[in-house]
């Protein structure tokens, strides 16, 4: 990292090293806030924010995300997750605790389209994507010279339904020996095998144009084109098995018309997607998303 990124980690890591966030999904049942307010205030811990909800109050699930302030977590971390289990398992509790100056680290995969790579490097750059982007992987050379510019460690992987289980056995080192967190498919056009997804089970995030299922295949643009659509956009997700069906963390559109030719339709789906997985990967990255069976609840 340049110097000017590293004062800008360095300094959120200073202003936030007290800061913790814990998510929790369970059964719904009263109590849970008071058992989860009453034990951060005994750990000497300040709520900053709190946000709930359930899909019904009568034998539902419940879902809260709480952002909490508390002297000396790093030294307490251990202990305050051994000593919440016991309300855990009072509640049936699914649940993480984080703490919000390790800053996760990032890979980003991408093939030849380079818009939403660029987008995420320039949010990077500016500040407003506070992370570690450790890596890029690509299975052509066109990011090379963009990366390396940044001193971003460049992979250069040739990945095909041929040499598949070759190149993701060699990813796969990569990102274990960098200790990576989270993975963000930005326009990396190659499928990856159910080994690989499950390794990272709702740590990869994957962008695509919103014409899903209606144009499957090669040049969905210019099928788009010729049925005249007026909508078009851009979908966010977890990678799962099934190709683009993945829990949707963010979705935008835009609204086009018969004036609009192919290349406008690219431009417009290009700015979508760059703004969809950059907000995406945001929410990921400050714990605002809880994956629940295929659907997510983001409290963003």
């Amino acid at each position: 990292m340049n110097s000017l990124i590293v004062k800008q980690v360095n300094t959120f890591k200073k202003h936030h090293e007290n800061r913790g966030r814990i998510l929790i999904n369970c059964p719904d049942q009263p109590g849970i806030v008071a058992a989860v307010s009453d034990f951060l205030y005994s750990q000497g811990a300040n709520i900053i924010e709190s946000n709930q909800y359930s899909t019904n109050p009568s034998g539902g699930t419940f879902f809260i995300r709480v952002e909490f302030e508390c002297p000396n977590l790093k030294e307490k971390e251990r202990s305050i997750s051994k000593d919440f289990t016991e309300v855990a398992n009072k509640f049936s509790m699914k649940w993480k605790l984080a703490c919000v100056s390790e800053i996760k680290k990032i890979a980003i995969f991408v093939s030849k389209e380079l818009h939403c790579l660029q987008e995420l490097l320039w949010e990077w750059q500016s500040g407003d994507l506070i992370t570690d982007i450790s890596l890029v992987i690509s299975n052509h050379e066109a990011a090379r010279v963009t990366v390396e510019a940044l001193n971003i460690p460049f992979y250069y992987i040739p990945a095909s339904k041929e040499n598949r289980l070759h190149a993701e056995s060699e990813q796969l080192k990569i990102l274990a020996e960098n200790n990576i967190d989270l993975i963000v498919l930005a326009r990396y056009m190659q499928i990856l095998t159910p080994s690989f997804v499950k390794t990272y089970e709702n740590q990869i995030i994957n962008i695509h144009h919103s014409f899903l299922p209606a144009f499957i295949g090669a040049k969905p643009y210019e099928q788009a084109y010729k049925r005249g659509v007026k909508l078009i956009g851009a979908t966010s997700h977890y990678v799962t098995n099934d190709l683009d069906e993945g829990p949707i963390i963010e979705q935008d559109i835009m609204r086009v018309d018969h004036r609009d030719k192919i290349e406008n339709l690219k431009k417009i789906g290009a700015s979508i997607e760059r703004s969809v997985l950059a907000t995406a990967i945001k929410w990921h990255l400050e714990d605002r998303i809880i994956v629940h069976g295929n659907k997510t609840i983001v409290f963003s």
